[in-house]
């Protein structure tokens, strides 16, 4: 599968100035979403990453709102149940009743892993009530490789795509105003920052 091709098939690598859910900035940004609104494809992509990993789980878990799809699509291939966490005042947190049990082998998943603190927020809900982290997946791996997860992780595309801290960002010292197009947004990308790139970051 080339997942490349499916974000630039389906609109779905974005370019412009971006602040990253991390904090870092990037004039790039992969929105899976446009991608998983495809069922098919949102299936395709679910059962690629079941197949990569090392074992099958209990469980699989997601952070909201991004990998809640990709989540679900990895659980139904692995023929588990899907939860997901969300932030309440700022903390990761497992709410609407879902309740994981001490010892449950439990797969993460997210859409882009960039430095991995989010899957790492998810990691430590998980383990404050006794359920084992056996592994995490994402579609896109932002990181290059560089993030250390602390446990097997496999991802269906390594992205070299470019990001800065804000003091080193290239665009704020140009005074373009940055737009935060993920989950926990602050506004939605301009029509400018949406100009389709028809080569790969």
């Amino acid at each position: 599968m080339n997942v490349e091709q499916l974000f630039l098939d389906n609109r779905a690598l974005l370019k412009g100035h971006f602040l990253l859910s991390s904090g870092l900035h990037s004039d790039r940004y992969l929105q899976c979403a446009l991608i998983l609104a495809h069922p098919a494809r949102a299936e395709e992509l679910g059962k690629a990453l079941a197949a990569k990993l090392p074992t099958k789980p209990d469980l699989v878990v997601s952070p909201a709102m991004g990998g809640l799809m990709i989540g679900h699509e990895v659980a139904r291939a692995l023929g588990v149940r899907h939860y997901f966490t969300e932030r309440v005042d700022g903390e990761m947190t497992l709410r609407r009743g879902f309740s994981v049990a001490a010892g449950e082998r439990v797969v993460v998943v997210e859409d882009v892993v960039t430095t991995g603190k989010s899957t790492k927020e998810v990691f430590a809900v998980l383990r404050a009530v006794g359920a084992h982290v056996a592994a995490a997946c994402s579609i896109v791996d932002r990181s290059e490789g560089r993030a250390d997860l602390g446990v097997p992780y496999a991802a269906l595309w390594t992205a070299a795509v470019p990001t800065w801290t804000p003091a080193d960002c290239p665009q704020c010292k140009a005074g373009v105003p940055a737009v935060k197009p993920g989950s926990r947004k602050a506004a939605a990308p301009d029509a400018a920052a949406q100009t389709h790139p028809r080569k790969s970051p």
